[in-house]
């Protein structure tokens, strides 16, 4: 599914939100092993479950024509600085809900483009007639789970000791769910 880009300015900082195009895929290649590298709250250590130029194009035109799929995309004078993703379920008992999931560049943290991108996907979630939006946060991250709170999500549950991280603990990870009535 497309989107119409939103251009914000946040304190000093201009950025746009759009939909992902085939042609960002190898930009994003190389930011989502970036992104993994500059913190624990993603699933991945740098390089894991690699996926290239090519995967990403998969990724996106898969995303793209299916209208329960939602790829976003934020930029920073033309680059890529984060990114989100709804993905859908084609079962029938699972029709009705997406999981989200958000990354954004360290360097651009607290801009709000992580909000941005929640609030453009509950959107879209919405006018997309998905009644339930989902999706794991790190127990740490209480940042994000405080944002997910006030976009209506709620703690459905907590996989406790779920992640190993660097630290040699374990961490767990807090499920949250969002209704559209």
């Amino acid at each position: 599914m497309v989107i119409n880009q939103q251009i914000y300015h946040v304190k000093g900082l201009k950025y746009i939100i759009r939909s992902a195009d085939t042609s960002d895929a190898d930009e994003l290649s190389h930011l989502r092993v970036q992104l993994d590298g500059e913190t624990e709250n993603l699933d991945r250590e740098p390089g894991e479950g690699y996926m290239d130029e090519s995967d990403f194009e998969k990724l996106i035109q898969r995303d793209t024509e299916r209208k329960r799929n939602l790829f976003l995309v934020a930029s920073v004078h033309n680059e890529i600085v984060g990114f989100s993703r709804c993905e859908g379920n084609e079962l029938k008992r699972f029709t009705h809900k997406v999981e989200f999931g958000v990354c954004v560049a360290k360097e651009c943290w607290g801009y709000g483009i992580g909000k941005e991108l929640l609030q453009q996907s509950i959107l879209w979630a919405h006018s997309a007639g998905m009644k339930k939006m989902t999706l794991n946060v790190l127990e740490t991250n209480k940042k994000a789970i405080d944002l997910y709170t006030k976009f209506g999500f709620e703690i459905e549950g907590v996989l406790k000791n779920d992640k190993l991280l660097s630290d040699g603990k374990f961490y767990s990870t807090v499920v949250m769910g969002r209704f559209n009535e």
